[in-house]
């Protein structure tokens, strides 16, 4: 498909569009944190279910993304891009209404649905909107500066919201928010083009695809609780390892795959994908440790929690900011490399700055230091990721990307809450204090560690790929493109 088209005097508004989705999308992941210890109260979740609070959408959100890059792609990006703020919109307020632990589960799962649909369509719209090069490497500085902002809020937000209104108010303040884009979108992207007939939706692709990643990322994110030889646990990682097999073959075979595997001969592509999942296992994971910190070795309530959050937050806006024009004069290896190599100097900083009865003051400089790298990288990874791929497969290349992201995150969250976790069986009061202190710097260490590989892979980067020949387009338009 050709890409999306602008309406030339308002790229600017759209931006801000796109940037205001990623914005929600990134204030509903941290806002949820911060209120977890007030819903499992008031909701009677237990110790072993009030981790799906955050797992029930990151499973529907995984399993989904390659399916919502693929549905922007034949359907059209501002549909796609309104029909997910509508779920997001919708499943937040059943949330903030809801009666019961299930309830609230159901909705949890319903908003995992709305972000695999509305994060490829935002992402494909800023890469079809913006020409590759400098001006795209600004609009995905801005897009990711909004994600940054948004989580810095998301901490600050949610724990104001938690103690002046209580936890309903954390899924309550999604809905004008959604209620605002989709007015916004309706206003100022231009309608899709007609679908095109003759080409396939691949419904087996589809189906392996989504079922297969679902069940993967549930196993990943059960097995720690549970154990990784527990009956359910391991029957979800075979079933999962097998449905996954038989969707390379059939995207192998098939005509007009939901993955065209040739996608991943782009090195960018490729590469993006493996910083994406290396970043969220590793960068992407100390929001939690430092939760866990803050709350249980420091005795910190939600509001606390949240201010503590945003001198790293803030660090990640900048860092972001400056991402785009980095990448602009040095290239993307180099500033990949650049903040790579702060992202792990900064791990290492804190994980030997956590002690149990450690001053706040202790953690800012390496919580700055860190952040600062995790923003550049971001940006820049995104921008990556899209370099050289055609238009009409920015979408499914967008959920690739993503896809990689959120089974990162699952993998380097089991990983490495299992290497903090080690240590504390059996203890309690001080002795656990320290013991869990003990689990968190191992654990931090350990992802500085795994950043190191990240560098590896950025080497792996060069220069742009060359733009796709024309012919590789299809001959009618689709969707939003």
């Amino acid at each position: 498909m050709s890409s999306t088209p602008v309406r030339a005097h308002r790229p600017g508004l759209i931006l801000a569009l796109l940037a205001f989705a990623q914005l929600i999308i990134a204030l509903d992941y941290n806002i949820v944190y911060v209120a977890l210890p007030d819903i499992g109260g008031d909701l009677k979740f237990s110790d072993q279910t009030l981790q799906w609070v955050v797992s029930a959408y990151a499973v529907a959100y995984g399993g989904l993304l390659l399916l919502g890059g693929r549905a922007s792609d034949l359907f059209g990006r501002r549909r796609m891009f309104l029909f997910g703020l509508a779920l997001y919109g919708l499943s937040s307020l059943a949330g903030g209404l809801a009666p019961q632990a299930g309830v609230l589960l159901a909705a949890r799962g319903v908003q995992g649905v709305g972000g695999a649909f509305l994060f490829p369509a935002t992402l494909s719209l800023v890469s079809t909107t913006f020409t590759e090069g400098r001006e795209r490497n600004r609009a995905f500085a801005v897009w990711a500066t909004a994600g940054a902002g948004g989580m810095v809020l998301g901490s600050l937000l949610g724990g104001v919201l938690t103690q002046a209104f209580g936890w309903s108010a954390v899924f309550f303040v999604n809905v004008p928010l959604a209620l605002g884009g989709i007015v916004a979108a309706v206003m100022l992207l231009a309608p899709d083009g007609p679908i095109l007939r003759g080409r396939s939706f691949d419904l087996p692709g589809a189906l392996t695809a989504t079922a297969g990643t679902t069940l993967v990322v549930f196993a990943l994110v059960q097995g720690p609780e549970s154990g990784w030889g527990s009956p359910g646990v391991a029957g979800a990682a075979a079933a999962g390892a097998a449905l996954l097999a038989a969707f390379v073959t059939i995207e192998r075979r098939g005509r007009d795959p939901l993955m065209p595997l040739s996608l991943l001969r782009n090195r960018h592509l490729s590469a993006g994908i493996a910083t994406a999942f290396l970043f969220m296992a590793t960068f992407g994971t100390l929001v939690y440790f430092l939760m866990v910190y803050f709350q249980t070795v420091r005795g910190y309530g939600p509001l606390r929690t949240g201010v503590a959050y945003l001198v790293p937050m803030a660090a990640t806006v900048v860092g972001s900011n400056l991402g785009g024009a980095l990448a602009t004069r040095f290239g993307i290896r180099a500033t990949l490399i650049c903040g790579q190599a702060l992202g792990a100097g900064g791990a290492v900083w804190l994980g030997l700055a956590m002690a149990p009865d450690g001053s706040y003051a202790a953690l800012v400089g390496p919580m700055l230091v860190f952040s600062f790298g995790q923003g550049i990288v971001y940006t820049t990874l995104f921008a990556a990721a899209s370099t050289g791929v055609p238009p009409h497969r920015q979408g499914v290349a967008s959920g690739m990307t993503s896809t990689g992201l959120q089974v990162g995150s699952a993998v380097g969250l089991a990983v490495l809450v299992a290497i903090a976790n080690a240590g504390t069986g059996g203890r309690s009061g001080e002795a656990l204090r320290v013991a869990v202190t003990d689990g968190l710097r191992s654990a931090v260490l350990v992802t500085a560690a795994g950043i190191g590989v990240l560098i590896l892979v950025a080497l792996s980067f060069g220069r742009p790929a060359a733009p796709a020949p024309a012919a590789e387009e299809p001959a009618a338009p689709v969707g939003a493109s």
